[in-house]
């Protein structure tokens, strides 16, 4: 039975514009895959239905998917009939993918919640398509089809359709960007992104930095901009106690308190965070602020001249202090957290 409802399924691809595609017959490899995909900032993947009792291997992967992660996504590809989208849907899917379109697919999808992505190739199977309730249709193979020229001819009489490239989507910033701009609403990249030679060798910490690239290069291919905006201000206990500074901002603003090793954070329902140091520094304050890509927003600050201590990373957090403070003194460190 699928975790999430069919519309945060389909809001978490049209935010992330990414769909990791693999599959693989060992189960604990199956779980290095998945969580090198999380620990690079993806919260929603595709395993395919191939090879003998692959719906086994699925079945074990998504129980361990919904108890190690709360947010993280999981859903089925290669499907083309309806009794093994049935048999996935039952197993934990949350999404169902096929190469073709089967009505009698998005009938049992439908009945179940669960969002259909079949591969379209024409005007007409698309159409055909969002007539049985497919919010995202697959384009498949997305390069023989027309590659991004039929995304872009498609969208053109039809503003409205979501579609998915699959197959001839390269892991590059040039493809990456020419399929969104071309108006793609999401990118479905298999073995380029997760390749046998990488999972041969366990090298799953390259998969997970091919993960992270390419995300920031859907995001900045969209215009999504590098430095996004302040995410926090951080206060230091000089003159009262960090509990103290903290109580009076919950108590004042109705605010909600957090208490971490280091310091408090308080925060209410909309953007923005204070956060209130347990040990006290010489300085007014620091202010922190969001970036989209932590590394080429350290390429950027460095280009602009500005020197960075050594990062602190953790997973799905990356942080650095610049050297040199504000002119008022304040120090500013930029921090990049996964979606």
């Amino acid at each position: 039975m699928a975790k999430f409802m069919k519309h945060v399924v389909i809001g978490k691809i049209l935010e992330l514009g990414l769909v990791p595609v693999f599959y693989h017959d060992d189960l604990e490899t199956a779980k290095k895959i998945v969580q090198a995909c999380v620990d690079g900032g993806q919260k929603i993947i595709e395993f395919t239905n191939r090879g003998d009792f692959a719906y086994q291997v699925f079945a074990e992967l998504a129980k361990w998917v919904n108890t190690t992660f709360k947010d993280v996504i999981i859903g089925v590809g290669s499907v083309i009939d309806p009794e093994t989208a049935a048999l996935y849907i039952n197993s934990g899917a949350n999404f169902v993918v096929g190469p073709v379109f089967n009505p009698e697919i998005a009938k049992v999808c439908n009945r179940r919640k669960v969002p259909y992505s079949p591969g379209c190739g024409s005007a007409t199977e698309i159409s055909q398509a969002e007539e049985m309730g497919c919010d995202i249709v697959k384009v498949f193979p997305g390069e023989e089809v027309g590659g991004p020229s039929f995304i872009k001819n498609m969208l053109a009489p039809c503003p409205w359709v979501k579609l998915m490239p699959t197959g001839g989507v390269d892991t590059t910033r040039e493809s990456i960007s020419e399929w969104i701009k071309a108006g793609a609403a999401a990118l479905g990249i298999g073995s380029k992104l997760i390749s046998k030679e990488l999972v041969a060798t366990g090298d799953f910490e390259a998969i997970t930095k091919k993960v992270e690239q390419c995300l920031w290069w859907i995001q900045e291919a969209r215009g999504t901009p590098l430095f996004l905006g302040i995410e926090h201000v951080g206060l230091y206990p000089n003159g009262a106690t960090a509990e103290e500074i903290t109580n009076w901002y919950a108590d004042t603003f109705g605010l909600t308190k957090t208490e971490g090793t280091s310091s408090f954070f308080i925060s209410g329902k909309g953007s923005g965070r204070i956060e209130i140091m347990k040990a006290a520094e010489p300085v007014k304050c620091h202010i922190a602020v969001r970036v989209s890509n932590f590394e080429e927003a350290c390429k950027r600050l460095q280009e602009k001249g500005f020197e960075l201590e050594e990062p602190k990373i953790k997973k799905g957090t990356k942080a650095a202090f610049l050297k040199t403070p504000d002119p008022a003194g304040n120090r500013v460190h930029i921090l990049y957290q996964a979606p």
